[in-house]
């Protein structure tokens, strides 16, 4: 094991018993499993401290050689939440009429979208998350590593702690994106990752009514032979 103070410390784990852990693995499924990504949202207000630590729990995940590639705006001023509106729907208008194939279009029927997205109005929050595939230090360029792997994994932490808050949000991708970075005046090491708009569900609203993948489908289970205790004769 290391030894060196200087690069490492002691790392501090969370002590359960395994019935603790068991009843929090299950708890965590069955908030997870209501998670759903929502279009309609209240124009209700949510106090900033509930939003940043939501993205600093995000960057809290782990990165390719620790480098942190990543960026987060947080948007809630309502002209440049028009700003973002326009230019993304006009990304999404020429991807329907002109970019998806029939097949993409089909697939998205069942979800009622279109290239209108009100909801980069309605959501008092938009979160954008920017990837950095390098990093400017002291003048000098400084590769980043697994840049993709890394913000995906930061998402992956910030949709979960957006539904943890009892938030809804909505991974949208209007491509190409590079309208943010010129909106937002982001630096010439930042590129648009993914937009989420977040909030509290508009009243009534309704969602898709769709299934998950049973646990046959996605889960594989690899187990040896557990080795059999001899008994003595």
């Amino acid at each position: 094991m290391p030894t060196d103070t200087n690069r490492f410390i002691p790392y501090t784990p969370i002590e359960l018993d395994d019935s603790t852990r068991m009843d929090r693995s299950r708890q965590l499924l069955e908030t997870m499993r209501k998670r759903r990504s929502i279009r309609s949202f209240s124009a209700e207000d949510v106090p900033f401290e509930i939003i940043e630590n939501i993205v600093m729990t995000a960057a809290s995940a782990p990165s390719g050689a620790n480098k942190q590639p990543w960026t987060f705006c947080v948007v809630s001023d309502p002209a440049i939440k028009r700003q973002i509106r326009k230019a993304a729907e006009e990304e999404e208008r020429l991807s329907y009429e002109t970019r998806m194939s029939e097949e993409w279009l089909e697939d998205l029927e069942p979800f009622g979208t279109n290239w209108q997205k009100p909801f980069l109005e309605a959501a008092p929050y938009l979160i954008v998350v920017f990837k950095k595939p390098f990093d400017w230090v002291n003048g000098k360029k400084k590769k980043n590593y697994y840049v993709n792997e890394s913000v995906g994994i930061a998402t992956g932490f910030l949709i979960s702690t957006i539904h943890q808050a009892g938030l809804v949000t909505l991974t949208h991708t209007p491509s190409p994106m590079r309208f943010l970075e010129k909106i937002l005046e982001r630096p010439d090491n930042e590129r648009a990752f993914l937009l989420l708009p977040v909030g509290y569900p508009a009243p009534g609203v309704q969602v898709p009514n769709i299934r998950r993948k049973k646990k046959e489908e996605v889960l594989k289970v690899y187990e040896g032979r557990r080795q059999k205790s001899k008994e003595a004769p």
